[in-house]
């Protein structure tokens, strides 16, 4: 049985971040509702991609339009099993909404499933939940992971409740952690014509 995840995101999320993961767990049968401060459903966010070409940072394009499919202020974190924080720009300035702070943090006051990713856990540091727990994130904000409280590793963790992966190149790994944290079965059998 799909679970219903909720997604917060912002403008200038890094787009493979927001993009993958709502896609990836809607085709294996979860719900995702994907929510900003200050839009509704229907309003878009403008994404960034970034690239990893060799300099000492990334390098930063514009994106997609990501359409909103749910209201911020219509949520009851209570009725989500899961929270998935992609990074980018975007948690910059999303930990400075108290909403935001308060939803993250009934997910670990419940110990319900969470996947952070790249700046993601600048949210994280913000909520104050992050002591204790053994994690990762984009290497720029290790001293703020580690500042709350953290210990760092340098690859995809699993601890309790919390997946943390670097960038959108740990997808792959990244996503199979979480659907395995919520317990999702992916069965890979023979692909059978609609007719037989």
């Amino acid at each position: 049985m799909g679970k219903d995840i909720l997604m917060i995101v912002g403008d200038f999320g890094e787009d493979y971040e927001i993009m993958v993961p709502f896609q990836a767990l809607q085709a294996v049968g979860h719900d995702v509702d994907a929510v900003c401060p200050e839009k509704e459903a229907g309003d878009s966010i403008k994404t960034a991609i970034h690239d990893f070409r060799g300099d000492q940072t990334y390098v930063e394009e514009r994106g997609h339009d990501f359409e909103l499919n749910a209201t911020m202020d219509d949520v009851d974190p209570a009725e989500y099993d899961a929270l998935v924080v992609p990074g980018g720009r975007a948690p910059e300035y999303l930990r400075t909404y108290d909403e935001v702070l308060d939803a993250v943090r009934h997910f670990f006051e419940e110990d319900k499933p969470v996947a952070a990713l790249c700046h993601g856990p600048q949210i994280l540091a913000a909520a104050d939940v992050l002591d204790g727990y053994e994690m990762t994130a984009y290497p720029a904000v290790r001293a703020e992971c580690e500042a709350a409280g953290c210990s760092w590793v340098d690859e995809v963790t699993r601890d309790g409740n919390l997946v943390t992966g670097q960038a959108w190149p740990d997808h792959s790994e990244w996503i199979a952690e979480f659907l395995d944290l919520l317990g999702t079965e992916v069965s890979h059998g023979e692909a059978v014509a609609a007719d037989d």
